[in-house]
């Protein structure tokens, strides 16, 4: 059991005593009974904004730190101009990583889609749209989504995902319910670059992701931007951050082989 979900765990069973026994106590420190419920919900908020918490299912956010190895990962395509970039990069380096796709966007780029399978790449899904109220969807609404996204992803490459990065990363108990009932493994990150901010700079990009590597570290970063206005500043900083593990010593992996 997570941290995060033994932390759920005693906070559900103790709430309703420290709240019960504050509230009948003459002290004055009974109207923190108010409070209880406020920190509870404080708390479940964390759980949900927090992949890394696992707090409502187990969520992989790092790889084992064991082997020189990083996971690379990108979300919000594909997008023909800027996904072809990273694409180019990567072969560049000869070196694989992870796309966390979007359905909808795929259905309008299947070309795309169908060049990140053939360069070997590993393909998830991140949604059929960037629904920012994803995490608040009733299950069978996340589970219709998810299964569109997939049966998308299929009809071009013939392979299911099972990898499915949830919209912002946000990991509610509806979208555990969803992604259990799929059987699809919930992925965080250990790295973020933050390059998904229009005002993050490629240099900003590159120093957050260099300061994050370790061994087992997933980094998260953007093919595409969520609404295709501009082009992530990912394609500018890729090329530095691919130097630095290779200096390092380390190589990029698919998260399928970080997992092993």
């Amino acid at each position: 059991m997570s941290r995060g979900r033994t932390v759920l765990v005693a906070a559900t069973f103790a709430a309703p005593f420290v709240a019960a026994g504050l509230a009948s106590s003459d002290d004055p420190a009974r109207w923190l009974a108010l409070a209880v419920p406020a920190a509870y919900l404080a708390l479940l908020v964390a759980g949900v904004m927090i992949p890394r918490l696992a707090m409502f299912a187990p969520v992989l956010c790092r790889g084992a730190s064991s082997r020189p190895e990083v996971a690379l990962t990108f979300d919000d395509g594909p997008d023909p101009t800027s996904t072809r970039k990273i694409l180019s990069t990567l072969a560049h380096f000869q070196t694989r990583a992870t796309f966390f796709v979007l359905g909808a966007k795929a259905r309008l780029a299947p070309d795309v889609l169908a060049e990140i399978a053939a360069a070997g790449h590993d393909i998830g899904v991140h949604g059929d749209t960037h629904d920012r109220l994803f995490s608040l969807r009733h299950p069978a609404a996340i589970v219709t989504s998810l299964q569109r996204a997939l049966q998308t992803v299929e009809s071009t490459t013939g392979t299911q995902p099972s990898l499915f990065r949830p919209p912002i990363g946000h990991v509610s108990p509806r979208t555990a319910v969803a992604a259990r009932r799929l059987g699809l493994v919930l992925v965080g990150w250990s790295v973020r670059s933050r390059d998904g901010r229009a005002s993050t700079t490629a240099q900003q990009a590159t120093r957050r992701v260099i300061a994050g590597l370790r061994p087992g570290a997933i980094v998260l970063m953007h093919d595409a931007a969520e609404r295709g206005d501009r082009e992530p500043v990912s394609v500018a900083a890729l090329p530095g951050i691919l130097e630095e593990i290779t200096h390092r010593g380390m190589r990029c992996v698919t998260l399928s082989e970080l997992r092993r």
